[in-house]
């Protein structure tokens, strides 16, 4: 299910225009995007939990070149479902 998707089946089951759910929608993302970059995590109960992962650096390849590197390390989101959405999978 694509954003624009979702937006248009809460516009239809809720009966709302489609611009006051695309703001909602967007709020709610930016919401969680701030919660996440603040305590580094958001729980849903009932979905599951977004939380920052870092990843460490590792060996790689340039795949152009075949050329060995180091991929540097990063941070990341990552998401763990909670068990009702696990049960439903």
């Amino acid at each position: 299910m694509t954003k624009a998707e979702l937006i248009e089946a809460i516009a239809r089951s809720t009966r709302q225009p489609k611009r006051q759910v695309t703001a909602t929608v967007e709020l709610a993302f930016e919401q969680i995007a701030r919660s996440i970059r603040k305590d580094k995590r958001f729980w849903m109960p009932g979905f599951g939990t977004f939380t920052v992962r870092r990843r460490r650096a590792r060996p790689g390849f340039n795949p152009r070149t075949n050329a060995p590197m180091t991929i540097p390390a990063a941070r990341t989101v990552g998401f763990r479902p909670a068990p009702p959405l696990r049960k439903g999978l």
